[in-house]
């Protein structure tokens, strides 16, 4: 055989090659576009905020007599409400005192929310003496809604303190 036949040879060997590949390439992105589509259409996980573990659970219980604390946003985020039921009325009376100035410090957005005080109403909080089983609340104002959803706040009363709780 000539070198002349051999080098056709080859060129028409590369030109098929090459052929070939612009063929299967876009037939594979096209395969492959619609299994991400459908993968992105995949049902949501939504997320579910652990409140806090078993071991600050029973903490708050034995040193402050209360448990079930909770941090939701109410009235579209205008209001962080704080809840929590009493377990021990002693020991929870600091919770309750009307001396001492709630605050709610969210470090993420760099806030510290009080009570507010309305003329009509007074302070949104309830400051009754504690009794075992009963649940208590208080709202924080939350005006320009630093404080969402899903951020992790600190709710101070007096020496009475509760770190990382998920606000609702």
């Amino acid at each position: 055989m000539s070198s002349h036949t051999i080098s056709n040879g080859k060129a028409m060997l590369l030109a098929g090659i090459l052929a070939s590949s612009f063929f299967v390439v876009p037939a594979v992105s096209q395969t492959a576009a619609p299994a991400a589509k459908s993968a992105v259409k995949a049902t949501p996980v939504h997320y579910q905020p652990s409140r806090f573990s078993r071991r600050a659970a029973l903490y708050y219980g034995q040193v402050w007599g209360v448990d079930s604390l909770s941090v939701k946003a109410t009235e579209q985020g205008e209001l962080i409400r704080f809840a929590y039921r009493v377990v021990d009325a002693d020991r929870a009376q600091v919770l309750n005192d009307k001396k001492l100035e709630p605050e709610l410090i969210d470090l993420q957005a760099g806030v510290k929310l009080v009570v507010p005080q309305l003329e009509k109403v007074g302070k949104l909080r309830q400051n009754p003496t504690p009794e075992a089983g009963r649940s208590y609340w208080m709202a924080f104002s939350n005006k320009g809604r630093r404080v969402r959803r899903g951020d992790h706040v600190s709710v101070v009363i007096g020496q009475f303190r509760a770190d990382g709780l998920v606000v609702e």
